[in-house]
């Protein structure tokens, strides 16, 4: 028989695209205010992996991602999730996005994303929200999936991402983490 134990804490991230580097910016400060301050902010980079967000956002998206300095318990994110969609909303024109948000979080074995659809590989957490498996760390590498995202399964992306998973290891090293 297995024993239950708590899960280790996991490393808040967020990918947030907008097409504005303002208000991009602005998300960076709601967020930081929400759950302490980033350790870790990307460069901006185009958002051209896919047109699916054009027609809502327009076109010529940036986006960032950041790693949040303290770490989360992993049930705690479709909080975050239900948060985030909020932020959303409150910053919609004509009840049109002006920023999209993806929560997730990063493990020793994996990169989990929070969402709202279903699908094979996402199983439901509470609250209409579902973990999605983005990534495993397999061989001293993320690795994609079948079913990644191809902006997530990019090589710059998954070295990006594993230098946030090097500093993740080091906090769990530290006391009171």
């Amino acid at each position: 028989m297995s024993k239950p134990n708590p899960a280790e804490p996991v490393k808040l991230i967020f990918s947030v695209f907008a097409n504005d580097a303002g208000r991009l910016d602005e998300i960076i400060g709601i967020l930081s205010s929400a759950y302490g301050q980033p350790d870790f902010i990307s460069a901006m980079v185009s958002f051209d992996y896919t047109n699916y967000y054009c027609a809502e956002m327009g076109e010529n998206l940036v986006r960032r991602f950041l790693s949040m300095e303290k770490l989360i318990r992993p049930e705690d994110l479709p909080d975050i999730k239900l948060a985030t969609n909020e932020i959303e909303d409150r910053s919609a024109s004509n009840s049109q996005r002006q920023v999209n948000i993806d929560p997730g979080y990063i493990s020793k074995a994996n990169l989990i994303l929070a969402t709202g659809k279903s699908y094979t590989h996402r199983p439901y957490l509470r609250d209409g929200i579902y973990a999605d498996l983005t990534l495993v760390y397999q061989g001293k590498k993320f690795c994609s999936l079948p079913w990644t995202y191809p902006d997530y399964a990019d090589e710059k992306q998954l070295f990006m991402l594993g230098k946030i998973r090097e500093k993740y290891l080091l906090q769990l090293k530290m006391p009171n983490h």
